[in-house]
């Protein structure tokens, strides 16, 4: 999966249409069962939603973080594919639509706890503290499960050209939505579509919204119900991060394909999908995990305190950033495969793995340039059982990577320390200080190999993994690994002392990683 932003995503032109599920309250409208948009399929994931519980559903720590910086432009992540032919509206509302209820998180919406209303963390967490249960966040945000009904498709035009509606109507033949075109389409130039996502997504995939994802199409527009002679469409599917991370997308993909050639096929559209548990779940199952250990405790508040009470910044000068400014995207192909394999080999002859050589040259190129040791958020998956693995959520905590041994065995040793540190869930750590302290500058550093997931994606889809467009304030670098090769994006301030800094860092960061004697040797 090609990971971009949605300024530099490949986009194919043409019309570009969006489809949004309609959410009702739970209890409202009773669930079908058996039958979605007119195809046999499996029941909903939890059956007819119950009222929710006093408090609405759990809040992770992530999620209640994330939620309440409030409503704001580029807080959605998308997952963007080409199908393998042609496909009208009508089949990818209806595979959409099983997709959103096989995943509970897709399903829930959040909003501000009403006035006087009990946290749930107050009615929830009576036995947390050492000896007992970690609990979760100290949340103001209320969590709900909602009924998603089928929904309408939008048409979009781009953000600069005058804004004439589409309407799409929804009629039913037996039971199927389908989707007419009320005007003639309006064919958009790739610059133009990826325009145009980004507003849409900006608006639409909200920690607020109801829902806070859409699915999208860019395709030919001969027809809105049945294209026998169209391209194959391309898929844009955003979300709101609160509910979704980067293993979510792989899932979402990988579900949609298949709900999509099991109702094409006339097969129930769940076959062959494993049963997904729901995000909730995971959050209640990380509420109840005993409180950490003292020596975990410990070694946070060393770190914060190594930090000036808050989480690492980036070492190096990045200018004025007292205020989030428009962010720089550099993306980097740092090895091909075969390049990757030695270095690979290498790293495994040193009884390392391949992530330690990442963090030897950064831990060297920060004592040389800043006379400082590494230190980095570390974001850690918590789908610590194969039970989640199936599942949509964003399955993450935090854990901080300290290093000042640029030995690669060194290095390795301080991964393993920061994966120990993210095993365990972050919300009794950091409640003494009211979340997670951070400032700007805060450096981040995620590492995620392909190859070594239990699900992934067929190259044939062009997946792309795509960011927001945002106003930024700290340094992100994702390494990402898969079988093409070894690549780098990284996002930061876009101040003339931080492209200096930044771009003298990250050409140290490749020709580390491309020393001559390992990937030519």
């Amino acid at each position: 999966m090609r990971l971009t932003n949605v300024a530099q995503m490949h986009a194919r032109p043409g019309r570009l249409s969006s489809y949004s599920v309609v959410a009702q309250p739970a209890a409202a409208i009773p669930t079908p069962q058996g039958s979605i948009a007119g195809f046999s399929a499996e029941p909903w994931e939890s059956g007819t939603p119950a009222s929710d519980p006093p408090g609405g559903l759990p809040v992770s720590f992530d999620q209640n973080r994330h939620v309440s910086f409030g409503s704001r432009p580029g807080s959605w992540m998308a997952v963007s594919f080409q199908l393998d032919g042609p496909a009208s509206l009508e089949e990818i509302a209806a595979a959409w639509q099983v997709v959103v209820q096989r995943h509970g998180t897709l399903r829930t919406v959040f909003d501000w706890r009403p006035e006087h209303s009990p946290r749930r963390s107050d009615t929830h967490h009576g036995n947390t503290g050492p000896g007992g249960d970690s609990g979760g966040p100290i949340s103001d945000l209320l969590l709900r499960e909602v009924t998603m009904l089928p929904g309408t498709w939008e048409q979009l035009s781009a953000p600069e050209r005058p804004r004439s509606p589409i309407g799409f109507s929804t009629g039913s033949r037996g039971g199927l939505q389908t989707a007419h075109l009320d005007a003639p389409s309006e064919h958009l130039s790739a610059a133009e579509v990826k325009a145009a996502l980004r507003a849409h997504f900006d608006a639409a995939c909200d920690p607020f919204g109801t829902p806070s994802h859409r699915l999208c199409v860019i395709d030919d527009g001969e027809s809105a119900v049945v294209r026998d002679t169209a391209g194959s469409p391309q898929i844009v599917i955003g979300s709101d991060h609160a509910h979704v991370d980067a293993w979510s997308l792989l899932v979402l993909v990988r579900d949609f394909n298949a709900v999509l050639n099991n109702l094409r096929a006339g097969h129930p559209a769940v076959q062959g999908l494993p049963v997904p548990e729901s995000f909730a779940t995971h959050t209640r199952a990380m509420e109840a995990k005993p409180f950490p250990p003292e020596a975990v405790v410990s070694r946070w508040r060393e770190i914060l305190e190594a930090g000036g009470g808050v989480m690492p910044t980036f070492p190096l000068p990045l200018g004025d950033i007292s205020l989030p400014v428009s962010e720089k995207v550099e993306v980097r192909d740092v090895l091909d495969s075969a390049e990757l394999n030695k270095l690979e080999a290498h790293a495994k002859e040193e009884g390392v793995r391949l992530i330690a050589v990442a963090v030897s040259v950064m831990t060297r190129l920060f004592r040389e340039l800043g006379d400082q040791p590494l230190r980095t958020v570390f974001p850690v998956h918590s789908r610590d059982e194969p039970r989640w693995f199936d599942s949509v959520g964003w399955f993450i905590t935090n854990a901080v990577l300290e290093n000042d041994d640029d030995s690669l065995r060194g290095s390795y040793q301080a991964v393993k320390e920061a994966i120990r540190l993210g095993s365990h869930p972050l919300a009794p750590i950091m409640r003494p200080y009211g979340g997670m302290p951070a400032e700007p500058g805060m450096f981040a550093m995620s590492w995620l190999d392909h190859r070594k997931l239990p699900i992934n994606v067929e190259e044939a889809l062009n997946a792309q993994h795509i960011s927001a467009v945002v106003q930024t304030d700290g340094v992100m670098i994702w390494f990402v690994v898969n079988e093409t090769g070894l690549h780098l994006r990284c996002r930061y301030p876009d101040t003339p002392q931080a492209r200096e800094t930044m771009h003298t860092w990250l050409e140290a960061v490749v020709a580390g990683l491309r020393a001559p004697s390992i990937v030519e040797g």
